[in-house]
This record gives structure tokens, C-alpha cells and sequence, in this order.
């Protein structure tokens, strides 16, 4: 043992002193949080011109209410509430006239005013805009959306809204309804997401209800997911090419005059294993001074800590010790890049399942993948850390099952790494590295 940690002790240090370490650990949360600071920075370089479109109103009831409820939510949306200072762009419509010839001829020339951008788009609608329900043969276009923008434009989403209460108000306007009545019969209900109710168990008060943060608590599942993702990459992806590298510059014939193949690797574990908590503690820290600059310490889930450190310490000692077998079977870093996807797979599954999961944490399938050891990590402390949480006895089930498959894993890559960190000149098959597993 003293040998073991004599070993970690010395690979833990030289790496954590090496400048590529420093940087990743710096460098890293600011690429992965660089996409939300971009998103602010833009924020704050909203492109304010206005966005012309031309209304085309084939049926002469839907534009007046249409500007009417465009201009609204102009002034609901584009300004700040506090400062009224104007921070989006202003949708601005105009009434185009029908013309009494050749439809395509006067799309045609708004096209050409699109393309000369005195236009952003322009909107067409027919009558079949007032009579959805009815089925005509073949099916008849009931509002159409001409514009020159890329993939990416939110107008018409934008234009949803004001146009089916423009086509709600024309309808009850041929229904000879009142127009006073109009806002209360076309007014969206909404719905308050609250939190549910609980007794306080020590005082027996009643604790009410408080609206929720949907956008946190997105966040906070999400974020305890992807930061155990950064720990473990940044513990194990050096693992693979660096023990390729070692094997190629024959350290390891001097190294095994002194020690087994299974403490080698068993020093190389505990050195990924300790890189990886200090990481961890950097980043936990930082998050948490994050959280508390933003007054939103109350949305961490804290209480998950313990749990988020055993997941930590479970998922870097697996990882860890396939890397190390992978690495030692390899001849090259090319063979390492080829096999390291292999390390990936448990790492990006959960992020495929991700939006599932969330959606129905405690589902046959949640908590079925959760159960899966490779893959409980990452998606039991996802589902943990959601409000309607898991039974208390699933985390420590996925946690049993987690330790007997990195035991299993560890001992079945301790026989790989004994015979192929010897082996040389031979690729990194499928089916010889299966039966050095089997034969050790």
C-alpha cells in the first residue's frame, strides 16, 4: 500500500502542476459557460430597428385588429418596465390592398421589397383564416409567412399570438358579439406554477405555498449533472493517452521491477481519483460563490453534496481504471483517440435521456437507466435533484450497485493492464483485449 500511494502521490503532483492542468481548470468552466455569457453579452446588443412586415389581408376584417394587438404587445414587450427604455425590436405592420390582377404578381413585388429590405417579411391571409375547423379538399392555406431570414427568426412565433386574437376578435365581430367584450373573452388565463404545501414536522405550522422558479429549477438538476461530467473528464481523459505515452517511453519496464501491474494502476486510479476532487472543490466553490452573487443560493440543492461526492469518487475509480487497462493496451495516440469514445459512452447516454428523465424522474424508464450501473452517477443524482426527488431507497441501491460494478470493473481491468502493458506492437482489438480479460 505504501508503495501505491508513494506512486499516486508523485503522478497526482507532477500533474497538478503542470501548466495544462491550471489552465483546464481554469479554462474549462469558462468554455462551458462561455455560451450563457455570450447569450448576455448579446442581450445587451439587441439589434433595436424595427421589423416591417406587410399585412396581405384577403379576408378585410383580420389586419385592423391585428396592428391593434400588435402595437400592444410592442409596448408589453419591447421596453423595460422599470427604466422604459426600449431593449427589443419593434414589430411595425402595414395594410397592403389586395390587387385586382395576378395574386403572384404583387407577392412578387413584395418579395422584391424583402429582398431590398425595405421589408422584413411580409403576411398573407385568406378567408380560410376565419373558418379553420372546416375541411375543404384539397386543404386550403389559411395564413402564410414570406421572409428572407435564416433557420433561426423568432417573428413568427412573435406574430402567433396578436394574429389568432386578431382572427378570434373578426370572428366574434361577424357573430354580432359586443366589442367591449372582446379583451375578457380573448384574455389567456394564466397559470401559476406553485410549489406544493408542507407542515412543518418540528413546529407543526403550516408553510404556504410560493411561486416557482421553473427556469432554476431547471438549472439546478442540470448544473450538479454537467459539473460531475467536467470532474470526471478532467480526471480521467488523461488517463488513456498518458498511460499510451508511458508504455511507449518504457517507463513502466523500470517501474515493474518494483511493483505489480495492479498497483501500478491502482496508483494511477488514485492519482485521476485525486485530481478529480480537487477540481471538484474548485468548482463547487466557485458555483457557490456564483449562486451567492446572484441570490440564488436557495436554489442549490445542498443537501445533495455528500451524494455528489460519492458519485465523484464511483464514477472517476471506473472510468479511471478502464482508461488505464484501454491505455496500456494501446501502441499509439492515435490507438487511444480510436478507443477513447469507449470512455465517453457513460458519460454522454445520460445527456441523450436528459430531457426524459426530467420530465418524469421516477418513469419505469428513469429509473431503470438509473439503476444501471454505468449510468447511475449521473442520472440518480439528476433525479435526486429534482423536486418531486426518488423513494430514499433507490440511492443507495444504485450506490451498492455501483460499488460491486466498479470492484467487478476495477479487477477485470487490473488483468487487462497486467498482460497488455507488457504486450507490444500488437492493435488494440475488441476480441484480444477480451481475452486478456478472461485469461488475465
Amino acid at each position: 500500500m505504501r508503495k501505491i500511494l508513494l506512486m499516486a502521490k508523485r503522478d497526482y503532483i507532477a500533474s497538478v502542476r503542470t501548466k495544462t492542468f491550471i489552465i483546464g481548470l481554469v479554462v474549462a468552466p469558462l468554455l462551458f459557460g462561455g455560451g450563457g455569457l455570450g447569450v448576455a453579452i448579446l442581450n445587451k446588443r439587441t439589434d433595436l430597428r424595427d421589423r416591417r412586415i406587410a399585412v396581405l389581408d384577403r379576408t378585410g376584417l383580420v389586419a385592423p385588429p391585428l396592428l391593434r394587438a400588435a402595437a400592444e404587445k410592442n409596448a408589453k414587450e419591447a421596453y423595460n418596465k422599470v427604466t422604459h427604455a426600449q431593449t427589443a425590436a419593434l414589430y411595425v405592420l402595414e395594410v397592403v390592398d389586395p390587387s385586382p390582377g395576378d395574386p403572384d404578381q404583387q407577392r412578387l413585388a413584395l418579395s422584391d421589397r424583402v429582398r431590398s429590405r425595405q421589408l422584413f417579411a411580409f403576411l398573407e391571409i385568406w378567408p380560410q383564416a376565419l373558418h379553420p375547423g372546416q375541411q375543404t379538399q384539397p386543404p386550403a392555406r389559411a395564413v402564410a409567412f414570406y421572409t428572407n431570414a435564416g433557420g433561426i427568426d423568432l417573428t413568427r412565433n412573435w406574430l402567433r399570438e396578436p394574429l389568432n386574437r386578431a382572427v378570434r376578435s373578426a370572428e366574434l365581430a361577424q357573430l354580432g358579439v359586443d366589442g367591449s367584450h372582446f379583451e375578457d373573452l380573448l384574455a389567456p388565463v394564466p397559470i401559476d406554477p406553485l410549489n406544493l404545501l408542507v407542515r412543518d414536522p418540528i413546529t407543526g405550522a403550516l408553510q404556504h405555498a410560493k411561486k416557482k422558479d421553473e427556469i432554476a429549477e431547471f438549472a439546478a438538476p442540470f448544473g450538479m449533472m454537467f459539473l460531475l461530467m467536467m470532474i470526471v473528464m478532467v480526471g480521467t481523459a488523461p488517463m488513456l493517452s498518458g498511460v499510451t505515452e508511458d508504455k511507449n517511453q518504457r517507463i513502466f519496464e523500470m517501474l515493474l521491477g518494483l511493483v505489480t501491474p495492479t498497483e501500478l494502476m491502482a496508483a494511477h486510479v488514485l492519482a485521476a481519483l485525486g485530481r478529480s476532487l480537487t477540481s471538484s472543490a474548485f468548482y463547487i466553490f466557485g458555483a457557490l460563490l456564483v449562486l451567492q452573487g446572484m441570490a440564488m443560493m436557495g436554489a442549490a440543492p445542498l443537501h445533495l453534496l455528500p451524494w455528489f461526492v460519492l458519485y465523484v469518487v464511483a464514477e472517476v475509480t471506473m472510468l479511471a481504471s478502464f482508461a488505464a487497462a484501454l491505455g496500456a493496451a494501446c501502441n499509439s495516440p492515435q490507438d487511444a483517440q480510436n478507443l477513447a469514445v469507449v470512455l465517453m459512452i457513460p458519460i454522454m447516454i445520460p445527456f441523450f435521456v436528459m430531457v426524459p428523465v426530467m420530465a418524469d424522474p421516477n418513469s419505469p424508464l428513469a429509473t431503470a437507466m438509473s439503476l444501471l450501473p454505468p449510468l447511475t452517477p449521473m442520472l440518480m443524482l439528476l433525479r435526486q435533484s429534482m423536486p418531486v426527488g426518488v423513494p430514499a431507497w433507490q440511492p443507495w441501491a444504485g450506490l451498492a450497485g455501483v460499488l460491486l460494478w466498479t470492484a467487478g470493473g476495477t479487477w477485470v481491468a487490473a488483468r487487462i493492464f497486467r498482460v497488455a502493458i507488457l504486450m507490444q506492437g500488437q492493435p488494440p482489438k475488441l476480441s484480444r483485449i477480451l481475452r486478456w480479460a478472461w485469461a488475465g
